[in-house]
């Protein structure tokens, strides 16, 4: 879980940086086109010269970044997305954006998440469905693996269909901070409010969990004195 945390944070700070230091937009590059070209949010806005890729994309749906056609990184246009514009800058030989920005670092975040997924895959991608097979009485063990997998399938669900929406309202970098905290909540309350059932058989976890099992933050929580109390 911590590497979990780790890579969230790793990844949001790519994001962030990313975003930062995308390339700024220049006023001749966006004139270059012509100003119809131009998009209505950078001709309009109060202090264009901050403006970058990112901020251009942001601005609105109806803009687009055109890269600069010497170096990608370097200021490009923020031209009206339309395919009167695009067409003008991809005839100039130039990548058009309008889902993100030019970025050196951006190979830093895929290998990230490729680190997330060697983390997640043999840690809380297997022990949550191990530790199911192995808490519920015997009697309750399909209703409660039933039902904690029904769980796990629509928690996976809500993060697809909402992954999208918080990266629009929060960022990439705010979006994967987020679940940087949920997981730093859930781990926490794991590590507080799970038994630990490691090299317990199903008879010596049934009889922790019939005496009452307490979690650490209610006191002694020790499988194997509370099995030996039991005895």
């Amino acid at each position: 879980m911590i590497a979990i945390i780790t890579c969230l944070v790793a990844l949001a700070g790519v994001f962030y940086g990313a975003a930062a230091h995308a390339p700024h937009i220049s006023n001749f590059e966006s004139s270059h086109f012509g100003g119809n070209s131009t998009c209505p949010s950078y001709t309009s806005a109060s202090n264009p010269s901050s403006w970058n890729c990112m901020t251009c994309l942001k601005a609105s749906s109806d803009c687009a970044f055109c890269a600069n056609g010497a170096n990608n990184y370097s200021p490009g246009a923020c031209l009206a997305a339309n395919a009167d514009t695009k067409s003008a800058c991809k005839a100039e030989h130039r990548i058009w954006y309008t889902q993100g920005c030019p970025s050196k670092i951006g190979v830093l975040a895929v290998l990230l998440l490729g680190l997330y997924i060697i983390c997640y895959s043999p840690g809380m991608g297997t022990v949550p469905w191990i530790v199911n097979s192995e808490i519920y009485p015997l009697k309750y063990r399909g209703i409660g693996g039933g039902i904690a997998a029904v769980s796990n399938w629509i928690s996976n669900l809500i993060v697809s269909q909402t992954f999208l929406t918080l990266t629009h309202a929060l960022g990439s970098a705010g979006t994967f901070l987020l679940f940087a905290g949920i997981s730093a909540v859930t781990g926490t309350a794991i590590f507080f409010l799970v038994p630990e059932t490691k090299g317990q058989t199903f008879e010596e976890v049934e009889k922790m969990l019939e005496k009452g099992f307490k979690p650490s933050l209610c006191g002694d929580s020790n499988p194997e004195k509370e099995l030996n109390g039991k005895v």
